[in-house]
């Protein structure tokens, strides 16, 4: 989870400087208010320690920011049976439950292709120092990440297995040729 999106200057910025809403993870540690009153005393507490047995957000104020927020807790199932829990902060007051796990859902999506960007094809390791050939690379890097998705549609492997599986078949490719040469 990156908290760095959910850190109080970026809260603040696109709250206050862009006029728009966010949602955003929280670490658990994170200290709020749950009402106006207990902020203007000082008296806050982590998020995790709050009673979390309904599952209508709550209405909080996170400590450095001036702006109420809705705080959400949800709980969700991992592929290997286990259960995470996520702590999302929305600034749109008018929001449900739902609401707020859909928007980050989608939000999750373009978390994913960033990283299947930098850690599949390698965007950020260019050595290039013309415009034209990072432009290039910048190119052959998403076309290569769209290349994964569609292998990933068809045979329903992640991103990281489909890279190992094909680094591995051009070893075996190489290797095959380096014993045909020594063969020959």
């Amino acid at each position: 989870m990156d908290s760095w999106f959910g850190s109080k200057e970026n809260m603040n910025f696109i709250h206050k400087d862009l006029g728009k809403h966010f949602v955003t993870a929280l670490k658990s540690n994170r200290t709020i208010a749950l009402s106006e009153e207990d902020k203007k005393q000082g008296r806050f507490t982590s998020v995790k320690s709050l009673d979390w047995s309904e599952q209508t957000p709550k209405t909080a104020w996170i400590k450095g920011l001036s702006f109420p927020v809705l705080i959400h807790r949800q709980v969700f199932k991992n592929k290997d049976g286990s259960s995470g829990i996520l702590y999302l902060a929305c600034s749109d007051l008018t929001c449900d439950s739902t609401s707020i796990e859909t928007i980050y859902q989608k939000r999750w999506k373009v978390e994913v292709f960033h990283k299947t960007l930098k850690l599949n094809t390698s965007l950020a390791k260019s050595p290039t120092k013309f415009v034209l050939a990072q432009s290039n690379h910048i190119f052959m890097s998403i076309y290569a990440a769209f290349q994964l998705e569609c292998l990933h549609l068809t045979h329903k492997l992640n991103h990281f297995t489909l890279r190992a599986q094909l680094y591995m078949r051009a070893l075996r490719g190489a290797m095959d040729e380096l014993n045909s040469l020594r063969t020959a």
